[in-house]
C-alpha cells in the first residue's frame, strides 16, 4: 500500500482519537500529523474538579513529548482553512498536503453573544475559568461564615450545546458547601431556556434533576431564556427578573475555526454526511466532534464520530466495505461528590432546528439511567483510563484495555441502571 498522509487539524478527543486509532489500525504504514495551536492536550471533562482544587497541571498531557515516541509528527501551529482543490491545509505559518483530511479543531465558547454575560458572569469551559469559579465558592463560603446569604444563580443560554457540565457543577457546589457546612445561607437558583432538564438526553434525565433539584433545594426553572445580564440581576424573555449575587453560566457555542472553503452553518460547525461524517461534498475531509455539525456536543460522542472516521479512512485504504457508521449512543457519567449520574442514551436527528436531537423512540430499550454513590467508582474508573491511553497514543475505543473498561461499565450498568 503507498504510505498515505492522514493530517489531523486540532487535539482534542475528535483529532487524537481519529489518529490513535489509525495508528493502531496500520502502525508506521501511514503518515500521520497532528497541527494544533495547543502544546497540551486538556482532559476536559474532569475540569469540574479544579473549583474544588484539583490542580490544573494534572489534566494536561505534553503532546510534543508523548506524539514523536510514536512517529506522529506533532507541528505547533494555528489552523486557519483548507485549499481542498490543492489537498492542502492552510496554517498560520505553512500549507500542508494530505491524502485525507481530518478537521478536529473543535468548539469555542461566545459569551459576548448575550449582553453583559462577559462582564458578570463566572462563565465555564476553560481551566482559568475553573479557578475563578473556586475563587467564587470560597467567597461564598466567606459569606455563609460571616452569617450573610448569598444568592447563587446558574445560567444555561440558548446555543449552548452540551449542559451537562453546569449540571454537574450545581450538584458538586450544593454537596461541597454542605460539607463546608455553608449551605444554610445560600439560595441556590438554576434556569435554563431548555424545556427539559439536559433536555437533549430526554426525559429521564430530566426526571433525575427534578428530583436532585427538589431533594437539594434548589429553585429550578425551564424555559427561561435570557435576554441580558446585569450587575446584579438577569433578565429573561418572558420578563422575569432574578436577582443574584454571583452569577455561573456555561456560555453559547462557536466554532473554534470558521472555515471559509468547506461548508459550515451559522455558527461556523463543519456540514457533514451523517453516516461516515464526511465534510459535505468532498470524500476526503472528515470534521468528526465538536468542530462538526452534530447538535450535542460531548466527550464520548466525539470518541464515536473519531472512529468512524478512522474505519472509513482505514476501509477506503484496504478498499473495503465501510460498515460502521456514526451510531450516536451517549454514554455519560454526571459527578454530583455524594453520587454519580449514569446515563446511556441512543439518539436521533429530528430535521426540527428548534430541538435537533431526541431520543431514539425505536431503542428505547438501550435509554438507561442509574443514580448511585457507586457510579462515582466509573467516573473514576474513566478519567484514569483515558489519560493513560493518550499517555501512549493509544486509542480509547480499542484493544484489551477497552474490552475490560467496557465490560465493567456493561456490568455496572445492568445493575444500576434500567
Amino acid at each position: 500500500m503507498e504510505k498515505k498522509h492522514i493530517v489531523v487539524a486540532g487535539s482534542g478527543f475528535a483529532g487524537l482519537e481519529s489518529a490513535f486509532l489509525l495508528r493502531h489500525y496500520f502502525k508506521d504504514k501511514i503518515k500521520i500529523t497532528i497541527v494544533s495551536n495547543e502544546e497540551n492536550f486538556l482532559f476536559r471533562p474532569n475540569t469540574i474538579y479544579i473549583p474544588f482544587g484539583l490542580d490544573p497541571k494534572e489534566l494536561q498531557i505534553p503532546l510534543k513529548e508523548v506524539l514523536p515516541k510514536y512517529n506522529i509528527e506533532f507541528i505547533i501551529d494555528s489552523v486557519k482553512d483548507v485549499d481542498p482543490k490543492a489537498s492542502q491545509l492552510l496554517t498560520e505559518k505553512q500549507k500542508i498536503s494530505y491524502d485525507y483530511l481530518v478537521l478536529g479543531t473543535g468548539a469555542a465558547m461566545r459569551p459576548e453573544e448575550i449582553p453583559g454575560l462577559k462582564e458578570h458572569a463566572n462563565t465555564i469551559w476553560t481551566p482559568k475559568e475553573m479557578l475563578q469559579l473556586r475563587e467564587t465558592i470560597q467567597k461564598i463560603i466567606q459569606r455563609s461564615q460571616e452569617g450573610k446569604s448569598t444568592d447563587l444563580l446558574f445560567l444555561v443560554p440558548p446555543n449552548n450545546k452540551c449542559s451537562g457540565p453546569l449540571y454537574e457543577m450545581v450538584m458538586m457546589v450544593d454537596t461541597y458547601l454542605r460539607r463546608q457546612k455553608a449551605r444554610d445561607h445560600v439560595n441556590i437558583i438554576w434556569t435554563t431556556y431548555e424545556a427539559g432538564y439536559i433536555q437533549a438526553f430526554g426525559p429521564r434525565l430530566d426526571e433525575v434533576v427534578t428530583e436532585e433539584f427538589q431533594e437539594r433545594n434548589v429553585h429550578g426553572y425551564k424555559e427561561y431564556v435570557v435576554k441580558e445580564v446585569q450587575a446584579n440581576k438577569v433578565i429573561y424573555e418572558n420578563g422575569q427578573e432574578i436577582k443574584y449575587d454571583f452569577l455561573v453560566s456555561f456560555p453559547p457555542y462557536i466554532a473554534s475555526v470558521f472555515y471559509k472553503n468547506v461548508p459550515t452553518d451559522e455558527r461556523g460547525f463543519i456540514q457533514t454526511n451523517f453516516n461516515d461524517r464526511t465534510v459535505k461534498g468532498y470524500n476526503n475531509i472528515f470534521a468528526p466532534g465538536d468542530a462538526g455539525d452534530f447538535p450535542v456536543k460531548q466527550a464520548f460522542l466525539a470518541f464515536l464520530q473519531a472512529d468512524t472516521v478512522a474505519n472509513k479512512i482505514h476501509a477506503d485504504l484496504l478498499n473495503s466495505e465501510f460498515n460502521a457508521g456514526f451510531d450516536p449512543v451517549s454514554m455519560c457519567v454526571m459527578e454530583q461528590f455524594d453520587k454519580a449520574t449514569f446515563a446511556q442514551v441512543p439518539l436521533r436527528l429530528t430535521g426540527n432546528p428548534q430541538k435537533p436531537i431526541e431520543v431514539d423512540p425505536n431503542r428505547i430499550d438501550e435509554y438507561k439511567v442509574g443514580v448511585s454513590p457507586l457510579w462515582r467508582i466509573g467516573k473514576k474508573m474513566l478519567g484514569m483510563y483515558l489519560p493513560m491511553r493518550f499517555k501512549h497514543a493509544e486509542p480509547f475505543h480499542a484493544g484489551a484495555a477497552w474490552k475490560t473498561m467496557e465490560i465493567g461499565l456493561i456490568g455496572m450498568s445492568s445493575i444500576l441502571a434500567d
